[in-house]
């Protein structure tokens, strides 16, 4: 079942120094449960495609449609952005109260949730992102990745359907890249529509289907093997594939009889065992 539905979607920035085309008849869908990675250059018009997915954003022509919902209807705004959730890349600037547990209470307060309800789901939450011994914390005395993992809970507390990751990792060191992708895909493996927006292209390669954005188009879309293997066209379009495959395109050129679809570190390891 398709949960979201884009249909020749454009979107124009007006401003005084002239017209600028984010996004240029965007067309596709994606299933309930399915994890969609989206890359591109900057540029490309992957965050202006995110602010879509819960009517941040209206189109300038076309349609977007979130469980049914028509995002340009506003009495449909309330639901679309129920069933949507947004994490973004800098988790100071989503971050509203000074204690951990009323910042993640904060979009369920919003919502009119009874407050004993509240106080489970945030349990709940803070919990699923390991967070628990932290809620009576200050924000700030966390780390970069203890706040991403923060915004993470305020919007599982939501219990949206659909949960949109525009570049959360951009501002985190390499554990804080790690533990937060590793809850993504629990997210998704309860069930949850990941939308995960990244520059890695490791990350990337985690999702079950990968969009390629360029100049406002959606330019290739596949697998992460179909996508990442194909090493002489994304480095064509100026991409890096993740490390994996890029050793293992190099031991071939060496003389190494190695598969031609080798996309992980496990793959390459075994291939060379």
């Amino acid at each position: 079942m398709e949960i979201i539905q884009v249909k020749n979607l454009s979107h124009i920035y007006k401003s005084s120094s002239g017209d600028k085309v984010a996004l240029d008849g965007v067309s596709f869908s994606i299933a309930d449960g399915e994890f969609v990675a989206i890359i591109g250059t900057n540029g490309s018009g992957k965050s202006t495609l995110a602010k879509h997915f819960n009517a941040l954003l209206l189109p300038t022509d076309g349609k977007i449609f979130v469980d049914g919902l028509d995002t340009s209807d506003e009495k449909n705004l309330w639901h679309v952005r129920e069933n949507v959730g947004m994490v973004f890349q800098n988790p100071d600037s989503e971050i509203v109260a000074a204690i951990v547990e009323d910042d993640v209470a904060f979009g369920l307060e919003n919502l009119g949730i009874a407050p004993e309800k509240i106080r489970e789901r945030v349990d709940l939450a803070l919990d699923d992102v390991n967070m628990s011994d932290y809620k009576n914390f200050a924000p700030s005395k966390l780390s970069g990745g203890q706040k991403q993992r923060i915004a993470i809970a305020g919007v599982i507390a939501m219990q949206t359907k659909i949960i949109v990751f525009d570049e959360p990792t951009a501002m985190l060191d390499p554990q804080g890249r790690r533990e937060v992708l590793e809850m993504v895909k629990r997210l998704h493996a309860q069930g949850k529509t990941i939308i995960y927006i990244t520059h890695f292209m490791e990350e990337a390669a985690a999702a079950q289907r990968v969009f390629v954005m360029e100049g406002g188009r959606i330019i290739l879309d596949g697998t992460p093997r179909e996508i990442f293997t194909n090493v002489k066209e994304m480095k064509r379009l100026g991409f890096d594939v993740p490390v994996a495959v890029e050793i293992a395109e190099r031991l071939r050129r060496k003389g190494f009889k190695l598969p031609q679809k080798i996309l992980t570190a496990e793959e390459l390891s075994e291939a060379l065992r």
